[in-house]
């Protein structure tokens, strides 16, 4: 599965484009009120990443078992430093509701915590590389 994922910004405007295996959809995220930049902070998406992700595969995984879920919430929190500083103590927490026994909802819970993708990658250590960068200067407008 290819995952991808582009922020375009101007002044006062703001596109944001994720894909998986080429399937692409807009996700909505307005300017800052500056007009550079996102009014989501980097920081604020891994969290989203991971809340997105347990949610998806608790469903997933429910269905492999034959539990139906009724309702899903995920509260991720964590810290970060100064520039270039990673997010420490980063915790989340899950409540599901769904037509199983507390024993089987709560197996359920684990199992996904072992299986989700985002989880395991920010896990472990996953390189980050700089492919391409592209210094176009602006037209002089004078």
């Amino acid at each position: 599965m290819k995952i991808s994922a582009r922020v375009e910004n101007t002044h006062d405007e703001h596109w944001v484009t994720v894909a998986t295996d080429g399937n692409r959809h807009s996700i909505v995220i307005p300017p800052k009120t500056s007009g550079a930049g996102s009014s989501v902070n980097g920081g604020e998406l891994p969290f989203l990443a991971l809340a997105t992700c347990y949610c998806n595969d608790i469903y997933r995984e429910a269905a492999h078992s034959g539990i139906e879920v009724e309702r899903v919430e995920v509260d991720v929190e964590g810290q970060f430093g100064g520039p270039g500083e990673p997010a420490t103590n980063v915790t989340y927490h899950v409540r599901v509701v769904a037509s199983a026994t507390e024993a089987e909802i709560q197996d359920l819970m684990r199992r996904t915590d072992t299986l989700a993708e985002i989880h395991n990658t920010l896990r472990v250590r996953t390189d980050v590389t700089l492919d391409r960068i592209e210094a176009i200067p602006a037209p002089d407008r004078t």
